[in-house]
């Protein structure tokens, strides 16, 4: 067994999408190798209404998947193919955009006005980027819990993890997206695959992983006597940690626990084209679809 050791650790940046939506982006539109395949990760987490409420009216995806994974509210969705649907706490959807799709998804809050959500966006192969588009739409009861002896719950969403299966399925980069929730103060390692890109992102709480042999935490800069000191923190809410080659990952819980994604995948390996919610693999691929898009032929 190797432990993957921490080959980044980084912080939300607050942005504006849709139409005036509030969230944390936890990474996105930065080097398409640096989390291949995975493209961009937004936390939508909002207490006020006026925060969330305009959505994200009908816009276009073309050559990627869209997983949306939903924790307090409701998102109602509908696209150009005449789908519709509501995703609860706890759903889970997963968008193949393929060779196109116009969609929107509006957020509203439970009843104490709470919005809490994540979209992933996956990167397509060339050979997948023209595909019909389909949904995988899965409701809370049928995600797997998995609780071990020393209290750590697991949801599975995709992939293989402790025995059990996800139940989204036929993806293209093979992905592994799990839940995950360590009580306090709990040391626990997970197996991941060598060969996939790995990342984590917490969103509750607090913890520290291992790298090799030692804790890596966040490194902070902090003024004590007046001198300015560098030391490494516990990693905490709104954290990204991407991990580097090993097969397995090892977090320290903290006073309060800690809770995470854990995501991997298969790179893919490929040249990005990339605009907005349209990514292809060349240049040329990239002004054809934005023609389509244009002239009202993007839609097949």
């Amino acid at each position: 067994m190797s432990i993957r050791p921490v080959a980044h650790i980084g912080s939300t940046q607050s942005t504006m999408e849709g139409a005036g939506v509030k969230l944390e982006r936890v990474f996105g539109f930065q080097d398409p190798e640096m989390l291949d395949p995975f493209l961009l990760l937004d936390d939508f987490r909002n207490e006020r209404p006026e925060d969330y409420q305009a959505g994200f009216p009908w816009h276009p995806h073309r050559g990627i998947e869209t997983i949306t994974y939903v924790l307090a509210g409701t998102v109602e969705h509908g696209d150009s193919l005449g789908n519709t649907g509501n995703l609860g706490a706890g759903d889970v959807q997963w968008m193949t955009a393929g060779r196109g799709i116009m969609h929107q998804e509006m957020p509203k809050g439970d009843a104490n006005g709470r919005m809490h959500g994540f979209q992933l966006w996956a990167n397509l192969p060339s050979s997948m980027k023209m595909t019909e588009p389909r949904y995988q739409d899965v409701t809370a009861p049928n995600i797997p819990v998995e609780i071990d002896d020393d209290g750590t719950v697991a949801r599975v969403i995709c992939g293989n993890f402790w025995g059990k299966s996800g139940p989204v399925d036929g993806i293209a980069a093979e992905p592994q997206y799990i839940d995950i929730s360590v009580p306090p103060g709990t040391r626990k390692r997970f197996k991941v695959d060598t060969y996939k890109q790995t990342f984590a992102y917490i969103f509750e709480g607090s913890g520290s992983f291992e790298a090799a042999s030692d804790p890596f935490g966040v490194l902070t800069e902090k003024e004590f006597g007046g001198e300015e000191l560098q030391f490494r923190d516990q990693t905490g809410d709104r954290t990204l940690v991407i991990f580097g080659t090993g097969d397995e990952i090892v977090v320290q819980a903290g006073d309060h626990g800690i809770r995470f994604l854990l995501v991997s995948g298969a790179p893919i390996k490929e040249p990005v084209a990339w605009h907005g919610p349209i990514v292809m693999n060349t240049q040329e691929e990239l002004r054809q679809a934005i023609k389509e898009l244009r002239s009202g032929s993007f839609i097949r």
